[in-house]
């Protein structure tokens, strides 16, 4: 404070004054802001924010729980369902037994394809066994398997295709025509043979998959066949249709007799009776029944 003496005395009103007015418009305003609104803000503010929190931990506390909840029962809805349809489809096709019959190797296939052509010079026809259970077809050449089937009824599709496109018959109708005309047959020698079994009370270890791979077998023979008489006309096919056809009976004979007269063979006894004679029977007709079939789905293939 500046004092400046008078005649009075001491004066220092008027400055006191001039820096009160001046130090409320400069300093007043830094000492002494009006932080109301600011504070009214913030109040709002919290009050906004405020149950934000508790919403937001309220849903994910009900949120959570619901979701475990929802994922779990339909994970579980998936597994009964799969384990229903596994358990009905089993009744008719054993999906886990089909990988045993899919279990080759390239050695397998070579090897089976050469004794479905070439079976007379094949001594042991018995499957062999690892514990009461046939070893896999990759590990024994006597196992039956599917590979060779499916595969052999696609290559007969697709062949029966060039054969009819060579011979400018090729239409798509055509194809379908013969590919479910094959299936079909395949289907109704297979339902004939388990009736047989079922009218003459056989007793045997064959089952309806290993019948199904017997059975398509004989479309290798029908390919040799109907490319022979492609490349080389149609005395080739017949020539080599006849051999296929005895190899494919030869082939059947040795395998079913294991089969069907299991116990006559393993005795090593000669077959007697009339039940033995019926299953002998048996075991001829579905073996003659392939050189049929044969012929039937391919004689018109090659002219």
């Amino acid at each position: 404070m500046d004092y400046t003496p008078t005649q009075s005395g001491f004066r220092h009103q008027p400055d006191m004054r001039l820096r009160n007015s001046s130090g409320s418009g400069v300093e007043g305003s830094q000492l002494f802001e009006d932080t109301s609104g600011a504070a009214r803000g913030l109040q709002t503010g919290h009050q906004q924010a405020g149950p934000q929190p508790a919403g937001f931990s309220g849903q994910s506390i009900l949120s959570d729980p619901m979701s475990n909840l929802a994922m779990a029962y339909g994970s579980s809805l998936a597994s009964q369902g799969r384990e229903l349809v596994d358990k009905n489809l089993d009744r008719f096709i054993p999906i886990s037994k089909l990988k045993y019959y899919f279990a080759v190797d390239t050695m397998y296939v070579g090897k089976k394809l050469g004794l479905l052509v070439f079976p007379y010079m094949h001594e042991n026809w018995e499957v062999s066994y690892q514990q009461d259970t046939p070893v896999a077809p990759r590990f024994d050449v006597n196992a039956p398997d599917l590979y060779i089937p499916a595969m052999g009824f696609i290559t007969y599709v697709l062949v029966a295709g060039l054969a009819l496109g060579t011979q400018n018959r090729f239409s798509p109708e055509l194809l379908g025509v013969q590919a479910s005309s094959a299936l079909v047959w395949l289907i109704m020698e297979v339902v004939a043979v388990l009736l047989s079994l079922y009218l003459l009370t056989v007793n045997t270890d064959l089952t309806t998959i290993d019948l199904l791979a017997f059975s398509g077998y004989k479309y290798v023979g029908m390919i040799v066949g109907v490319v022979t008489g492609l490349l080389f006309g149609r005395p080739a096919y017949y020539l080599s249709l006849l051999w296929c056809c005895a190899a494919i009976f030869f082939f059947m004979i040795r395998t079913l007799r294991l089969k069907l007269l299991s116990e006559a063979a393993a005795e090593g006894r000669l077959v007697r009776g009339t039940r033995n004679q019926l299953r002998m029977y048996l075991t001829m007709a579905i073996a003659a029944a392939q050189p049929v079939f044969m012929y039937w789905l391919t004689y018109h293939l090659v002219r």
